[in-house]
């Protein structure tokens, strides 16, 4: 018969072999500077994004959350009457116009390193496909790129 082991051995060898395994794994990571991983969005590019999206979505949003306080101001103050439907919609409006405006800023930043237009109209049509292929299996993306670079030999 074999005798049994304590559960604090096991417990003390999982915890070595998985510090090991992500050694493992880091060694393994090639250093191929010709593989083409993405790493994300540049921080250009991203601030670039996060500039458009303050101007078209951060400002209607905080427009809608300041009809509150100024439709209550002016029902405070007897200044005009403001049905609470009015208010609610105005409001909506606003966050609608904000909403849009998050899509808007991201899909008309350019991805080049020099700024490009000040609306960014001409970026939207190629970051729309740019946002259809992140979402593929990457399988696929792999067979598209591999499609495209033996055209180009």
């Amino acid at each position: 018969m074999k005798k049994k082991q304590s559960k604090k051995n096991k417990s003390k060898k999982k915890s070595i072999e998985t510090k090991n395994a992500f050694q493992k794994i880091e060694n393994n990571t090639p250093n191929n500077p010709n593989t083409n991983i993405s790493k994300g969005i540049p921080k250009y590019v991203a601030d670039r994004m996060a500039r458009r999206i303050f101007f078209t979505a951060g400002i209607p949003t905080i427009l809608g959350m300041s009809v509150f306080v100024i439709s209550y101001f002016i029902v405070t103050k007897n200044i005009a009457e403001i049905p609470p439907s009015s208010t609610i919609a105005i409001s909506a409006l606003f966050f609608l116009i904000g909403l849009a405006g998050l899509s808007f800023g991201i899909l008309s930043a350019s991805w080049d390193k020099e700024p490009g237009s000040l609306l960014g109209i001409e970026n939207i049509p190629l970051n729309i496909q740019r946002a259809k292929s992140a979402f593929k299996p990457a399988t696929q993306n792999f067979e598209t790129n591999s499609e495209s670079s033996n055209k180009r030999s």
